[in-house]
């Protein structure tokens, strides 16, 4: 009798998961995909769509039929809560689902599983700062939806500027403690580029506005780039890039919350200010799903199972201990849970700790960008965990395959520009994504693997990845012979 492999999410770490699964397993076994979204965004690209260069379904694709050519069953519905150990009436572990589709919106249903991946990916959570988000004051790009709305404001904002009225523009990050700083740092150095495209560069006011330390931490710490014969942080090569688009920056900033026009803020010195826009694209920061966890007799132990952040507790060592006793080895490497047969991939994973250096204001508020887990450590995540979980299946006793953060690299192409003969993009590669000060005490990373450089070719390559991933998602031909 097959095995039933439970998928919850189909972002890039639950998609890259399934469709591992159902290219490993044998038809005898099931791959169950939840996820309340019917389409497949391909984020990385919502930068462009936000700047009005693409259109929502360039980014965009239906899952069903894709899932359906290939053999997974699809339920289009958001997991509730997870019952480990099964229930009193029910013998297997199983999940509460609840029905987003159109024809049975609020249904719920218990899906039985062998195993379970937990992909559920981040809670957008405006909430975290009044004022904050595409329903308010602000706008984003973290989905594309989102993106379309952006793109829109813009326009509006270009038609002012050439009627003669200067705008302020603000992007970056819409609480302490928020993640995807790269994300801002994108969309920031394409909305320049494309104010400058439309003639009207001259009336437009560019600020940068983040919790990093330093320009350039991006929620790693920063990183050193073997540059010309030189080591050069990437402080310097954020401040470098910024300076020569007239670009402003404000960091170490916790927005307290937002009006129409005006952003508060809190700096690490406790000082109070106030920042005018007239537009602002803001990103929040995360929290995992609201999934819940019952024992058989039906105890509540969500608590054992996700952090209070709501990600999932893997196998990381969460112990609290000071910043100096943090290590690479804190970080997991198979992401099983304390459940043999239950997995968390992608940003559901709850991290050990930030890798910045934790900051608090002197009014005891946290300004720390929290750690990455998007992009190709999502995937090459969700893909170890798949291959576990075959291997499982055939026999093995524990996880086959590790995938962590700290014995990792990863490498992000950044827009800085979409033109096919103007444009540029930073392409950057980092290793490990975590430091390891035992291992390279005096960066933390590998020179020799990590470095930077921008310029057209790195735009060629971001159009080149950004087809090369639609086709993977959508499992065409040889989707699988392209890297994560």
């Amino acid at each position: 009798m097959g095995s039933r492999v439970v998928v919850l999410g189909s972002g890039i770490a639950g998609h890259t998961a399934a469709s591992f699964l159902r290219k490993w397993l044998g038809k005898e076994h099931q791959v169950i995909v939840v996820s309340p979204k019917s389409d497949y965004n391909w984020i990385p690209s919502n930068i462009w769509v936000g700047v009005g260069l693409l259109r929502a379904d360039q980014v965009l694709f239906p899952l069903p039929p894709v899932y359906k050519r290939v053999g997974i069953d699809y339920r289009q519905a958001k997991a509730v809560a997870i019952h480990p150990e099964g229930a009193a009436d029910e013998p297997s572990a199983f999940v509460d689902i609840e029905y987003t589709s159109a024809d049975k919106a609020g249904q719920r249903e218990r899906v039985a599983y062998d195993f379970l991946i937990n992909a559920t990916g981040p809670k957008l959570n405006f909430d975290a700062t009044p004022g904050l988000g595409p329903d308010k004051f602000t706008v984003s790009v973290c989905t594309a939806e989102h993106a379309v709305q952006t793109a829109a404001l813009l326009d509006e904002k270009v038609e002012r500027m050439r009627k003669g009225e200067r705008q302020k523009f603000l992007v970056g990050m819409g609480h302490g403690t928020c993640t995807c700083q790269g994300a801002a740092f994108e969309y920031i150095v394409n909305l320049e580029f494309e104010l400058r495209h439309r003639g009207v560069r001259e009336m437009a006011d560019i600020t940068y506005l983040s919790n990093e330390y330093e320009l350039g931490d991006f929620g790693m710490g920063g990183l050193h780039l073997r540059q010309g014969g030189y080591v050069t942080p990437s402080k310097i090569f954020t401040e470098s890039l910024f300076a020569e688009r007239g670009i402003d920056w404000v960091t170490r900033a916790h927005v307290s919350k937002i009006e129409p026009g005006r952003v508060f803020i809190e700096t690490l010195a406790g000082e109070e200010k106030e920042l005018a826009f007239d537009m602002a694209m803001l990103l929040p920061p995360f929290r995992g799903a609201a999934l819940s966890a019952f024992a058989k007799d039906g105890t509540d132990i969500t608590a054992r199972l996700f952090a209070p952040s709501g990600f999932m507790k893997v196998d990381a060592d969460y112990a609290a201990k000071p910043y100096e006793q943090w290590r690479a080895a804190d970080w997991p490497r198979t992401y099983q849970t304390e459940f043999k047969n239950v997995f968390a991939a992608g940003i559901a994973f709850a991290p050990p700790h930030p890798i910045s250096v934790p900051r608090v204001s002197s009014k005891g508020t946290n300004i720390t960008p929290a750690p990455p887990r998007t992009g190709m450590p999502s995937a090459t995540i969700g893909k170890a965990v798949a291959r576990s979980i075959v291997d499982m299946i055939h026999g093995a006793k524990e996880p086959t395959q590790t995938a962590s953060m700290a014995e990792m690299g990863a490498a992000c192409v950044a827009s800085a520009g979409a033109n096919p003969f103007t444009g540029t993009a930073a392409s950057i590669t980092v290793f490990p994504i975590v430091p390891d000060f035992e291992k390279y005490p005096e960066y933390g990373r590998d020179l020799n693997h990590t470095f930077g450089e921008i310029g057209l070719a790195g735009h060629w390559i971001k159009i080149l990845l950004h087809h090369l991933f639609l086709h993977k998602a959508r499992m065409r031909p040889l989707w699988s012979l392209i890297p994560e």
